[in-house]
């Protein structure tokens, strides 16, 4: 049965620092490309960042670069989203995906920035 679990949402304060955690089991994360994805109230989802298997290098949404790193430890079948100096557009339902070979979502974790 696969399972992605996140964990680590929460409200943080502008300018500090959050980090996600999807931990995923059921299938073999490691051949598996990961990403994170974000829908905020009355928008559509869009992505975050992505991380291919075997060491490819990540990809970002536009509004995040520079401030926000996706990594990944295969050897806990975990993938991460460091997210740092958040603004209150980065207030949104996060979630963890995995994109390639199929498509898993976990079942998302909210953040808030206030404003």
């Amino acid at each position: 049965q696969v399972q992605l679990v996140e964990s680590g949402g929460g409200t943080v304060q502008p300018g500090e620092s959050i980090k996600l955690s999807c931990v995923t089991s059921g299938f073999t994360f490691s051949i598996y490309h990961m990403g994170w994805y974000r829908q905020a109230p009355n928008k559509e989802r869009e992505l975050v960042a992505t991380i291919p298997s075997y060491g490819g290098a990540p990809r970002y949404g536009d509004p995040v670069k520079g401030r926000f790193t996706i990594s990944r430890d295969d050897a806990k079948n975990t993938v991460y989203l460091q997210m740092n100096d958040l603004k209150p557009e980065a207030t949104a339902m996060y979630y963890c995906k995995s994109d390639w070979p199929s498509i898993h979502w976990c079942q998302g974790t909210q953040v808030t920035v206030p404003a």
